[in-house]
């Protein structure tokens, strides 16, 4: 903890007390968010972890079906075979705003030619493992893009996360102790000039009250606003001689 370089004064004291209030609000509202943050990001890794197990073994499946197409077929046909695709795919992203995090949406647009099947070649040069694999992997693209969108949300999701971590500790551990300890130390330092003010004006209170000093205020050359004390060291007033 660290006391702030503040002036002890009863305004300060006041401006302190309100920062302190409005920290702690934010701790409060920060801890929150962060909570809750971890709550979604716990839902969106096991839903990252399942649909990527499921991605992986269609992808798997969809390349033994590409080795296997590849053992009876030539590369030439191969290559010729996969590469006038008859759809076209388009990706349309937006944003969503979750917990102040903006994540990505992502849309999966297709465009399908009705005249044309989805086998942009003929079954007589070709083998059954390639329609599989074809088949497979149109199957598995937009789930490809859907775990592409649960990644990117997951990263932007632990990146603020660890944003917020910072701000409430930074709150907690160093921002709420300091001004505590500042208003602990203005509080005495005001009650100690309370107390030292207390004590004068009893001081003077005895002062006045002394039967010796009430009759040397009551004494004429005092009145008169000539000094009580004369040349020789009385305290009567000193008489000029005529």
């Amino acid at each position: 903890m660290a006391r702030l370089k503040v002036t002890p004064t009863r305004m300060n004291l006041n401006t302190l007390k309100e920062r302190l209030g409005t920290s702690k609000r934010g701790y409060k509202l920060l801890k929150d968010k962060q909570d809750e943050l971890m709550r979604q990001f716990m839902i969106l890794i096991r839903e990252n972890k399942t649909l990527r197990e499921e991605v992986e073994k269609e992808l798997s499946d969809s390349f033994s079906d590409f080795l296997i197409a590849s053992a009876f077929m030539s590369p030439e046909s191969m290559e010729a075979s996969v590469s006038f695709p008859t759809q076209k795919v388009g990706v349309d992203i937006g944003v969503k705003n979750v917990m102040s995090v903006r994540i990505p949406q992502m849309e999966f647009k297709v465009e399908e030619n009705k005249d044309a099947s989805m086998y942009a070649y003929g079954y007589a040069e070709t083998s059954a493992g390639l329609d599989q694999a074809i088949a497979g992997l149109n199957e598995v693209t937009e789930k490809l893009l859907k775990l592409a969108e649960l990644e990117k949300t997951t990263q932007l999701m632990a990146d603020e996360i660890e944003a917020t971590r910072r701000r409430v500790n930074a709150l907690e551990y160093r921002t709420i102790p300091d001004l505590e300890e500042t208003i602990k130390y203005i509080r005495a330092k005001l009650e100690e000039n309370e107390r030292a003010t207390i004590a004068r004006l009893m001081k003077v209170k005895d002062i006045i009250s002394d039967p010796d000093v009430t009759d040397t205020l009551d004494e004429p050359g005092f009145r008169e606003g000539q000094d009580p004390i004369g040349p020789t060291g009385d305290s009567r007033p000193t008489l000029s001689k005529e």
